[in-house]
């Protein structure tokens, strides 16, 4: 195998990485009696009656709990089963199924049976498929348009590494928000992601953004994994000059021994110092703190995205 090549390594940690000790501000918040929105029953039994997959579970997301109460989830498309490796990453790798042609119609029912307003959603790396998955994100785009017209969509895709056609494809379905996560800064790819390309993923976004400008897109980065605040400015810079609207950051928590350690918790003051240096870079939107996740409030933070471009066209006109 050649270096350019991407490799699957198995999810291993190194007996020398232990992670630390996880601190006091780290706290995934369960619902309680006293919220009258909770719904996790019904949004666990609505995907589930439809046989679907979520991210949420497949990922082992903290803010499951907070997100199902109020009836929000991340669809997994594609499988539940990841063509690569990522060090950080819970979902299960090997050998993916077919790709089931019914699951784009149940996904849209899902949407609707939620009452959605903002629909999310994921897959899995499909190396094995020749366009990686893009014609079946544009069918699930399609489909949830058809069913519920007035809920926007988010995509959060794969790198369609080597698939000709694969993003132009996913963007020309219009996607309300198309998001691609860099994760990592780009010396620590060959341990964390080695199975993708930091300036591939780069250059998707900046794509993205060339093909359809009125397309929000967005990407983010888990910390913790070993990167200095100075790799994360830099990185922010890479994604400013690429056009990137919206940039989330979060901390990275070991989902078990055997995936890459915690080499340090960032503290929730640093997140918010983060997050005006990005603000200062032109970001339009940041979702900065411990417990921030890719979907999490994606929603609402849709919403202020949408009026910020807003209020920005009307100066504009004047």
């Amino acid at each position: 195998m050649s270096d350019s090549e991407p490799r699957h390594p198995e999810k291993v940690n190194r007996p020398d990485q232990a992670s630390a000790p996880r601190p006091g501000w780290i706290r995934v918040r369960l619902p309680g009696a006293s919220d009258g929105r909770i719904a996790l029953p019904e949004t666990r039994r609505s995907v589930h009656a439809l046989g679907l997959k979520t991210v949420c579970e497949e990922a082992s997301c903290p803010n499951l709990a907070e997100c199902w109460s109020r009836r929000h989830a991340t669809f997994l498309i594609l499988g539940d089963v990841c063509t690569r490796a990522c060090a950080f990453c819970n979902v299960k790798t090997g050998l993916p199924g077919a790709v089931d042609a019914t699951e784009p119609a149940r996904v849209a029912e899902a949407v609707a049976t939620l009452g959605l307003a903002h629909a999310v959603v994921t897959s899995v790396d499909r190396d094995d498929l020749p366009d990686g998955g893009a014609a079946h994100f544009a069918a699930v785009i399609a489909a949830i348009r058809a069913r519920s017209p007035d809920v926007t969509v988010e995509v959060l895709t794969p790198d369609f590494l080597k698939k000709e056609g694969g993003l132009e494809r996913v963007v020309a379905a219009r996607p309300d928000v198309f998001n691609h996560n860099l994760e990592t800064v780009p010396r620590l790819y060959p341990t964390i992601r080695p199975g993708a390309r930091y300036f591939h993923s780069l250059r998707l976004l900046q794509r993205a953004k060339e093909i359809d400008p009125a397309t929000i897109t967005k990407s983010g980065l888990m910390l913790g994994l070993g990167e200095s605040r100075e790799e994360v400015l830099q990185v922010m810079d890479d994604l400013r000059s690429a056009e990137v609207d919206f940039l989330t950051l979060g901390q990275y928590l070991q989902p078990s021994p055997k995936h890459a350690a915690v080499i340090r918790y960032w503290e929730p003051q640093e997140f918010d110092a983060l997050a005006a240096s990005a603000r200062a870079k032109g970001f339009v939107h940041v979702a900065a703190s411990p417990m921030t996740r890719s979907s999490y409030h994606a929603g609402a933070d849709f919403e202020r995205i949408r009026r910020v471009r807003a209020l920005t066209r009307a100066a504009g006109a004047r």
